[in-house]
């Protein structure tokens, strides 16, 4: 007779920094797992046969598999399993929403709490880290075909791994001066230290990805030019244009979008001011406007950077809120007030044009929008005035325009976005493929990343066949 599994229940837990200390840093709030927590929470696994995880991972990772390795202390075996199907396994491990994906499909979860697939994740790769330079895969024997990558985010450089074990010759291009993307200039330290992405990327440059930072595609060289020199392009530019309410005041001065507000203070450093020399404004009262991980990731910053109050104004109630749970959990720990059903309408400035103090309308949720959720509606004669010397938007964004405007037989979306096949990536431009951000609008790292490996897949299709 078989031995009966003993279920353990809950999660092993994580340990984290203080919320009264870690808000007044920007170090990383999880400290992560040490091997012995590692092997306790990977020994919960059930290693389910049909494995309803993989299917919910949008890279496909063989999650049993790489979970088995750290049960059996095999730490080696464990993170080469992940870096089959993932180049960027320290990042996902904690930006990616697995409570959503994979974890959500977890055969525990239908009683009990799923195994912690993405502390997991993030436990395999560190500790890959600490124990020196990753070792580099062997590839395949040269094809003599050229992939050009647009954009060094998440979506880009998973094209690039896949790309380059299969042989092929691959540039990424990058208007930034640095890799990355949005992992580097939207995602705080706190959530993900930038040293973790140039690890990353430093892993993809040592397996030969050759890295093109300062290149505007559009500006520098026109997608039709490189196609002089290559074969197949992707275009994984992500989604910098913000969005803005168009309501009375946003010109002021101390009014940002989340994109100008996250990228100084993260990629330009602006929390280090003066070492680096990108100001920033230090307000007191500090409204973020918005309900995703965005607007938590700008509130949080804006507590570290001394705010006294810190309010995140949202139209809706928490739980339409799209930010993971646990972004508003840690915010929640840290003292960021939550104004629910709440609408700016305007702004007000002082004699010097600063911002001084936001008008609101409360709200009332009715019947449900296109998007499923309630939809809200202002209630009448409840306008009130809160004090702000700094406010952010953070209500989303959409492509920028450039590689659009100057690639004409690139078809567009309704919001400014490239339509591309959702199986395929594949575009209306020959041997052209598009992912991430810039196909769907503001998404998630995985989702951008789920897009690459199928376009990854397709391009290797054309390559082998000529045919599109």
């Amino acid at each position: 007779m078989a031995e009966k599994i003993k279920i353990v229940p809950k999660k092993t837990p994580m340990q984290e920094q203080n919320a009264e200390v870690r808000k007044k840093n920007f170090e990383e709030v999880p400290y992560g797992y040490s091997d012995a927590e590692a092997i306790l929470e990977a020994k919960r696994c059930l290693q389910c046969p049909k494995a309803p995880c993989i299917a919910g991972c949008p890279v496909e990772i063989d999650i049993p598999g790489f979970i088995k390795f750290i049960a059996e202390g095999d730490f080696v075996s464990s993170v080469k399993r992940l870096k089959e199907k993932n180049v960027l396994p320290a990042v996902c491990g904690r930006v990616c929403p697995q409570e959503s994906q994979c974890e959500i499909v977890c055969t525990l979860a239908k009683k009990w709490e799923p195994v912690a697939i993405g502390r997991l994740e993030r436990f395999a790769a560190d500790r890959e880290a600490k124990q020196g330079k990753a070792p580099i895969p062997e590839t395949p024997p040269k094809t003599g075909k050229k992939i050009a990558i647009i954009g060094a985010g998440p979506g880009g450089l998973t094209v690039a791994g896949d790309m380059i074990k299969a042989g092929h010759d691959v540039t990424i291009f990058e208007a930034l001066h640095k890799p990355g993307g949005v992992l580097v200039y939207g995602i705080p330290e706190f959530r993900l230290p930038k040293e973790i992405v140039y690890r990353e990327v430093d892993y993809l440059i040592n397996c030969g990805v050759n890295l093109n930072l300062n290149f505007v595609v559009g500006k520098t060289a026109t997608i039709e030019q490189l196609f002089e020199n290559f074969d197949a392009v992707y275009i994984g530019t992500g989604a910098g244009l913000p969005w803005f309410m168009d309501i009375p005041g946003e010109n002021l001065n101390g009014v940002y979008s989340a994109n100008e507000y996250l990228t100084r203070s993260n990629l330009m450093k602006a929390f280090l001011f003066p070492q680096y020399d990108t100001p920033i404004i230090h307000g007191k009262n500090v409204a973020v406007i918005g309900g995703g991980n965005v607007a938590m990731d700008c509130a949080r910053t804006a507590l570290r950077l001394g705010a006294d109050e810190v309010h995140i104004v949202y139209r809706r109630t928490k739980t339409e809120m799209p930010a993971r749970s646990e972004e508003i959990h840690h915010a929640e720990q840290e003292g960021i007030i939550f104004d629910w059903l709440t609408l700016p309408i305007k702004y007000t400035g002082d004699q010097r044009n600063w911002v001084k103090d936001m008008e609101c309308i409360r709200m009332e949720l009715g019947e449900p929008d296109a998007s499923g959720r309630r939809k809200p509606v202002p209630i009448p004669d409840s306008n009130f005035i809160s004090p702000v010397d700094v406010a952010v938007c953070a209500i989303g964004q959409s492509p920028n325009p450039l590689i659009l405007q100057t690639t004409p037989d690139l078809k567009a979306g309704k919001w400014g976005n490239i339509q591309a096949d959702p199986k395929t990536g594949k575009t209306s431009k020959k041997a052209c493929w598009a992912g991430g951000d810039v196909v769907r609008g503001g998404a998630t790292v995985i989702l951008a990343m789920g897009d690459a490996r199928l376009a990854a897949r397709s391009m290797q299709e054309y390559l082998d066949t000529g045919i599109w």
